[in-house]
């Protein structure tokens, strides 16, 4: 059961962090229009081997912090007050994200694959998301830092990964020619990064009383 949580914890929680626009499934989006979907898929196949390498050393961390309570709950309380300001920003002060989708993307001459590994690797904040992410649902009993458990997780991560940036090479594939999202993804985000902080209040209120 424990590695069935760990693998749901990290398919899921890949999943939410690939789902708002942002480098990575904006230029798969673009690559499958461009390019088509043989390319596109390539490019993310390159993003999941770097958010795999990116999640095993973000678990090692964790499983380093979980065996040192006193520091996670002093970062708990940091983090609980960076999500609420987080979650501000993106509900009232971010600009709207309804517009269309840049029209350009680098085209490099290197294979799309490791395209994907270099872009991936420019962006660091997978670390500090599943050091929150595992150490957070650890205290509740739901995640395991075995050494089994973390390549159940990071697995899953990978194959979430994957296939949220297919889905977005699938839809954009399909809808090239339509108008940009009606909905503000800032709001996705801000709703996201708001369930966390309550996440992490309901911990630090748990751990208090």
């Amino acid at each position: 059961m424990s590695l069935f949580l760990n693998f749901v914890i990290g398919f899921l929680a890949a999943l939410v962090g690939v789902i708002p626009p942002g480098l990575l499934n904006m230029s798969a989006a673009k690559i499958s229009m461009k390019e088509g979907r043989k390319n596109a898929l390539l490019f993310s196949i390159g993003v999941c081997v770097t958010v795999i390498a990116q999640t095993y050393v973000a678990l090692i961390f964790a499983r380093y912090l979980d065996m040192n309570p006193e520091i996670v709950d002093t970062l708990q309380e940091v983090a609980l007050g960076i999500f609420i300001c987080i979650t501000i920003y993106f509900f009232f002060i971010a600009k709207d994200t309804r517009r269309e989708i840049p029209e350009d993307v680098k085209h490099s001459k290197t294979n799309r694959f490791f395209s994907g590994i270099f872009l991936a690797t420019l962006n660091l904040l997978p670390l500090p998301y599943w050091v929150y992410i595992s150490v957070t649902f650890s205290g509740f009993g739901w995640f395991t830092f075995s050494q089994s458990g973390i390549w159940t997780a990071v697995i899953a991560s990978g194959l979430g990964t994957f296939v949220m940036l297919a889905l977005y090479v699938q839809f954009f594939k399909k809808t090239e020619n339509t108008s940009p999202p009606r909905m503000n993804m800032n709001y996705i985000i801000g709703a996201i990064t708001a369930i966390i902080a309550v996440i992490t209040a309901f911990k630090i209120f748990k751990n208090v009383f």
